[in-house]
């Protein structure tokens, strides 16, 4: 199985909702790292599993929505406690419905919101 990765780093904020977690559910900022791998077990005639180019591209326009954003503000968390666990699904389904997914088998996004703490959301591709 052939492994592609890329990944950006930005800053955005949130503050989450639901429980008490003290300073947590004071409005502040992540230096978050996202990180896309791309999973698939053939490559195309020039040896690629996807264009990582496209890919990047893609990244970067995702990654541009959230940068400087708070993410509660934002329709797709409506309803939601924006923690990583939903940043990395949303991030994944959208991220998945940009790219070509013509050799892909799998797709996960890992979102990290300090050096310790990571989240990640795998979606299951199936090969065309």
């Amino acid at each position: 199985m052939y492994t592609l990765a890329v990944r950006r780093d930005f800053v955005a904020q949130h503050y989450l909702i639901g429980g008490d977690w003290g300073a947590e559910n004071e409005w502040h900022s992540h230096h978050y790292t996202v990180e896309v791998r791309l999973h698939g077990d053939r490559l195309d005639r020039h040896g690629y599993l996807v264009d990582i180019v496209d890919v990047e591209a893609h990244l970067e326009a995702l990654v541009s929505r959230y940068r400087d954003k708070t993410l509660n503000e934002l329709p797709e968390f409506a309803g939601l406690n924006p923690s990583i666990e939903h940043f990395a699904r949303l991030f994944a389904e959208q991220l998945e419905a940009r790219i070509g997914t013509k050799l892909l088998r799998g797709l996960e996004v890992r979102i990290w919101e300090n050096e310790i703490a990571w989240a990640s959301y795998y979606v299951p591709v199936s090969a065309g």
